[in-house]
C-alpha cells in the first residue's frame, strides 16, 4: 500500500485548526480552547491547555470553518487517550460518536 504502515481503518488529515472543546460532565460543564491536530472519519487528536482529561469523558468539539465552501464541524466524542505534552498541556485522542 505505498508505504502506508499506520494500521488504521481511515487516513488522518492534518489540520492544526483552533477549536472549542466542551467537557460534558454530570457535575459541571466547561469549555476549553484547543487545537485540532488531525482528524479522521472516526476520531481526532486535540492539543488542550490542561494537564490531563480523564479517559472516558464525553466531550463536544466545535471547529469553525474559515471558508464559506467548507462547513463548520460539530461532534460529540469520547476521550480514548490522554498523553501529557508538558506540565500544563496534553494531547487528547477522541473517538467521534455523533456528528451534528
Amino acid at each position: 500500500m505505498l508505504g502506508y504502515d499506520d494500521k488504521r481503518n481511515f487516513f488522518r488529515m492534518m489540520v492544526n485548526s483552533p477549536c472549542q472543546l466542551q467537557i460534558i460532565d454530570d457535575e459541571s460543564s466547561r469549555t476549553l480552547q484547543a487545537v485540532c491536530k488531525d482528524i479522521s472519519a472516526t476520531g481526532m487528536s486535540l492539543e488542550v491547555d490542561e494537564p490531563s482529561i480523564e479517559v472516558g469523558t464525553q466531550v463536544s468539539v466545535s471547529i469553525d470553518s474559515t471558508s464559506s465552501q467548507i462547513p463548520s464541524l460539530s461532534a460529540v466524542a469520547k476521550v480514548v487517550r490522554c498523553l501529557p505534552e508538558s506540565d500544563s498541556s496534553c494531547i487528547v485522542g477522541v473517538e467521534i460518536s455523533e456528528m451534528k
